[in-house]
């Protein structure tokens, strides 16, 4: 719900904008600042979140293993062959 900071942020401008007191619009023009980077560090956070990898999806060591040894197999089963086929 980081947008919520967002609307805040938005909120306390246009207070700030209203207001005839110079305190309260320096001090409302500071907490929208900091709510715009609330609302930026909360959206950064939740697109690294989603883009993280699963981790029910890591390899185990012995998975790994099993895979190296079938890539390995299937390596020294494919002979290149010894000349190439003649062009007739």
């Amino acid at each position: 719900m980081h947008w919520l900071f967002l609307l805040m942020a938005i909120a306390s401008m246009v207070m700030a904008m209203r207001t005839t007191s110079m305190a309260l619009m320096v001090a409302l023009m500071l907490a929208s600042l900091a709510l715009f980077v609330a609302w930026i560090v909360g959206w950064y956070g939740r697109r690294v979140g989603d883009s993280s990898r699963d981790q029910s999806m890591m390899i185990d060591p012995t998975e790994l293993r099993r895979l190296r040894e079938v890539a390995e197999a299937r390596r020294n089963a494919v002979v290149p062959p010894s000349e190439p086929p003649s062009a007739a």
